[in-house]
C-alpha cells in the first residue's frame, strides 16, 4: 500500500518552494504572472454620482475625524466596497440634505397647521419633523453595513449544510482545498458561500497568497460564525498534520443536524405566529369593532365611535397584518 504523504510535511515543501521564487514574509509572491480568462477586464470599484458628490463636499470634513474599527469591519463584512471615510462621508451628506429637507417641510407643516390647530400643537409638529427625520437617516444609513452584514450571516448559515455537502464530496475524491474553494465559487446555488470562496480563490490566483493565508484572511471578514469555526478548523487541522476529508465528513454532519434543528425551530414559530395571528389581527379586531358598534348605539356618541372604527378598520389591521407578512417574510428568506 502507498505512504500517504503527510500535508505538513507538503506544505513544507510549498513553503520552501514560495520562498525561492519570492515569498515575502507576508505570504505574498513578488512580481508574479497570473493567468486569467480570455477576454477578461478588470473590475473598479465605482461610485454611484451620489457617492462621488459626497465625497467631493465632505472629505474634508470627514479626513479629520477617526472611522470607528467596528464600521470598517462591518463594511468589509457586508461586502460595501468602499473605505470608512467614503461610507462616512455619504452618511453625512444625506443626513445633511434631509435635515435641510426636513427643515422646510416642517415649516411649511407647521404654517398650514397653524391655521386649522393651536399654535403649540404647530410648534411641536414642526419640532418634531425636523429633529427627527435627520436623526433617522443618520441612524438607519450607519447601521446599514451591519444589517447587511447580518442578513449576509444568515444567508451563508441556512446554505452551509449544503454547501459542506460539496466540499465533503470534492474532499472524497481527493481535491486539493484550493481548487474546492475555486469550484465552489463557480456555483451561483450557494449564494454567499460562492462570495466567500470567490474571495478566497482572488487572494489565491490574483493576490499571490497561499491557501491557508488566504483561509485566515476569509476567517477576519466573514460575518458568519459558522463559516469561521469551519475555515478556523480547516485551518488547524491542516497544520496541525491531519487529514481534511474526516474532518469535512464530520462537519456536513455537524450542520445537517444544525439545519434539523434550525428547522424544527421555525416550525415552532410559525405554529405560535399563527396562533398569534388568529388572535391579533383576526378576533380581537372583530370583537372590538363589535363592542364598539354596541357603545355606539347605546352610548349614543356614534361620531367619535366612527372615528375609532376607522382608525382600526384602515390602520389598525393593515398594519398588524403587514407585521406578522413581514416577520414571516424575513424567517423564510432563503
Amino acid at each position: 500500500m502507498p505512504e500517504v504523504e503527510n500535508p505538513f510535511d507538503k506544505i513544507l515543501k510549498n513553503r520552501k518552494k514560495s520562498l525561492q521564487l519570492g515569498t515575502s514574509e507576508g505570504g505574498t509572491l513578488g512580481s508574479h504572472h497570473t493567468k486569467v480568462p480570455k477576454g477578461y477586464a478588470p473590475q473598479f470599484v465605482n461610485m454611484t454620482n451620489l457617492q462621488k458628490t459626497a465625497w467631493q463636499n465632505m472629505h474634508k470634513f470627514v479626513e479629520g475625524m477617526t472611522v470607528s474599527q467596528e464600521l470598517e469591519d462591518d463594511l468589509l463584512k457586508a461586502h460595501i466596497n468602499l473605505r470608512g471615510e467614503e461610507y462616512l462621508s455619504y452618511v453625512l451628506f444625506i443626513t445633511l440634505v434631509s435635515a435641510l429637507v426636513s427643515l422646510v417641510a416642517g415649516i411649511v407643516v407647521g404654517v398650514l397647521m397653524s391655521f386649522a390647530y393651536p399654535l403649540y400643537k404647530s410648534i411641536l409638529v414642526s419640532v418634531l419633523i425636523i429633529f427627527l427625520i435627520p436623526f433617522i437617516v443618520y441612524f438607519m444609513n450607519m447601521k446599514l453595513p451591519s444589517m447587511k452584514a447580518s442578513a449576509r450571516a444568515r444567508d451563508i448559515d441556512k446554505r452551509l449544510a449544503s454547501a459542506m455537502g460539496f466540499i465533503a464530496a470534492m474532499g472524497s475524491a481527493d481535491v486539493n482545498i484550493d481548487v474546492i474553494f475555486k469550484e465552489l465559487s463557480k456555483q451561483k446555488l450557494y449564494g454567499e458561500i460562492r462570495n466567500e470562496a470567490l474571495w478566497i480563490t482572488r487572494d489565491t490566483e490574483i493576490l499571490g497568497y497561499d491557501i491557508l493565508t488566504a483561509m485566515k484572511n476569509a476567517v477576519g471578514r466573514t460575518p458568519s460564525r459558522k463559516f469561521q469555526d469551519f475555515l478556523q478548523g480547516a485551518i488547524t487541522t491542516v497544520t496541525s498534520g491531519g487529514q481534511l476529508k474526516p474532518y469535512f465528513m464530520m462537519k456536513t454532519t455537524e450542520y445537517e443536524r444544525d439545519a434539523k434543528l434550525d428547522m424544527a425551530k421555525m416550525l415552532e414559530t410559525f405554529g405560535m405566529l399563527a396562533e398569534s395571528f388568529v388572535t391579533v389581527v383576526v378576533a380581537f379586531p372583530l370583537f372590538l369593532v363589535v363592542i364598539l358598534a354596541i357603545m355606539a348605539i347605546v352610548g349614543g356618541n356614534g361620531v367619535y365611535m366612527m372615528n375609532i372604527l376607522w382608525i382600526i378598520v384602515l390602520v389598525m389591521i393593515p398594519a398588524s397584518q403587514f407585521m406578522f407578512i413581514f416577520i414571516m417574510g424575513n424567517m423564510t428568506k432563503a
